[in-house]
């Protein structure tokens, strides 16, 4: 693997000193890693997944706190997002090509590729990332001796709609016409103002990652294509399938915001409940992205994702 890029932004996300490489996975597709570690003996390792279009920089503060809690961090850009390989020409719009099995594929291999990772291995992941870890751990996974997952995107949400008319819209929509179009007016995360965003309450650390996009425009992804929905359910219809979340052998501790307009809570309260031991912290008043909110529903992880930590020592 060679260096890769790993930018840090005065204003931006603080991020802790590490190191990026680029992997080639299987695909061929090229994919960033970064790894951050304490000093002296670490207590194990933590792989960051992050959600859709956000890049590794972004969690800089959450890698800098699992770091200061004695773990080695390995952080990672997902195929179509980040510095990763992207799937078009153009880099605001959000696709991917293949399907779930295209990016948990690629996760493989970024496990495979950092196989002496020091034990044990937790996964802490957000949305589709932590779904997309959770039919991994489904299909076999069995290296992680927890995982602690913020919002995972079991089903997405389109305001008030059911999802099985949600699921008939998205079907529809690739029969008659271009995939590969945006299924809504396209978005500059740069620009999103935080009057208008529905993923945290904290307006500095929105700020923090508005700052970090208009330094480094590389690393912004925006609004989805009709292919990119129709992987999200197709992923859904994976981790849902009779036996799958029976089949998750590590504790899963799923983070559920109370206020969250983008995925459904109730919907991961449902899939946990099959997880042999699983469990799901609700978190009242938080939007989405709770790694991104203010401290005092932060601090609701940190105690989960300690929990699960001690216990598992």
């Amino acid at each position: 693997m060679e260096p890769a890029p790993l930018y840090r932004v005065a204003g931006g996300p603080p991020l802790p000193e590490g190191a990026a490489e680029w992997l080639v996975a299987r695909s061929g597709r090229r994919l960033r890693t970064a790894r951050f570690s304490p000093p002296g003996s670490a207590r194990g390792s933590v792989v960051v997944s992050t959600g859709r279009t956000e890049p590794i920089e972004k969690y800089g503060e959450v890698i800098g706190e699992l770091v200061a809690r004695g773990f080695v961090v390995l952080a990672h850009d997902w195929a179509g997002q980040g510095l990763s390989a992207r799937f078009g020409d153009d880099p605001l719009v959000c696709d991917v090509v293949g399907g779930c099995y295209a990016l948990a594929d690629d996760f493989r291999d970024v496990l495979a590729a950092h196989a002496v990772l020091p034990k044990p291995w937790f996964a802490l992941a957000h949305s589709m990332g932590a779904a997309l870890n959770l039919l991994v751990l489904a299909e076999g996974e069995l290296r992680f001796a927890g995982a602690i997952l913020s919002a995972p995107m079991i089903e997405f949400v389109v305001g008030p709609l059911p999802f099985w008319l949600i699921r008939g819209v998205v079907a529809a929509a690739g029969r008659v016409g271009d995939d590969t179009r945006l299924a809504r007016g396209q978005v500059d995360p740069a620009e999103l103002a935080f009057e208008s965003n529905v993923c945290t309450h904290d307006r500095a650390r929105h700020e923090r990652v508005r700052t970090l996009y208009r330094a480094h425009p590389d690393l912004r992804v925006g609004e989805p294509t009709w292919r990119w929905l129709d992987f999200a359910v197709d992923l859904r219809e994976r981790l849902v399938t009779p036996g799958a979340p029976e089949r998750i052998a590590c504790p899963v501790v799923a983070v559920a915001p109370g206020d969250d307009r983008i995925v459904s809570s109730e919907a991961i309260r449902r899939f946990v409940r099959r997880v042999p031991r699983g469990k799901v912290v609700d978190v009242a008043g938080a939007f989405h992205e709770i790694l991104m909110e203010t401290d005092e529903l932060r601090a609701r992880f940190w105690k989960a994702f300690d929990a699960l930590a001690a216990e598992t020592a």
